[in-house]
């Protein structure tokens, strides 16, 4: 950094040189070191549910997000969706053992279920009995739910979250064949 001289003028006039040039030099020394960096893309709004149903206004550009809960401008008051299981369906009928690829029957009866059901989004929710690790029902939970989540998408459902359970959610003790076969389910969550 450069020091001046300054030779005495006046009490208000060294002040104001004095400033003057160190705040020069500071922005140039300063503007120097800095690089300058661009970031491009583009901003997707969407609208977020979340596991309760409340909607949320939601932009994400890629590099930072932002969210704000979506009110009723009239009470101020959430706007929040019913939320309903509106369909279970045995994984043993959607899926080979061992698989999160679709049985072509599956498939169908899936494509009509969210042709049909008419909710404004959905989540999709994946479990397995326990006969394998919790680690390996989570993955194939998770596969399911993707699945799944792929027929809805793909005859234009909004899928608002698809979650793998694996064996942490059972409807009935894992303790015999016909038990185990409820757990194994793709449960179908309807926002309205």
């Amino acid at each position: 950094m450069k020091f001046l001289k300054l030779r005495k003028v006046g009490r208000g006039a060294v002040a104001l040189a004095s400033v003057a040039a160190c705040l020069t030099l500071l922005s140039t020394e300063h503007a120097q070191a800095q690089t300058t960096v661009t970031v491009t893309g583009t901003v997707n709004p969407t609208i977020w549910i979340d596991p309760d149903g409340c909607m949320h206004w939601a932009a994400d550009g890629g590099v930072e997000g932002y969210m704000e809960g979506r009110v009723n401008p009239q009470t101020g008051m959430p706007v929040c969706m019913a939320v309903n299981t509106c369909a279970t369906a045995n994984a043993d009928v959607l899926f080979a053992t061992d698989s999160a690829r679709l049985t072509h029957a599956g498939r169908q009866q899936l494509e009509n279920f969210f042709r049909g059901a008419g909710a404004f989004a959905y989540a999709i929710y994946g479990h397995t009995d326990s006969r394998a690790s919790d680690e390996y029902n989570i993955r194939l939970s998770q596969r399911r739910a993707e699945s799944v989540a792929g027929v809805a998408r793909s005859v234009g459902a909004r899928v608002a979250r698809q979650i793998g359970y694996g064996e942490r959610r059972p409807v009935a003790p894992n303790n015999s064949a016909g038990n185990m076969q409820q757990n194994r389910r793709v449960e179908i969550v309807c926002y309205r």
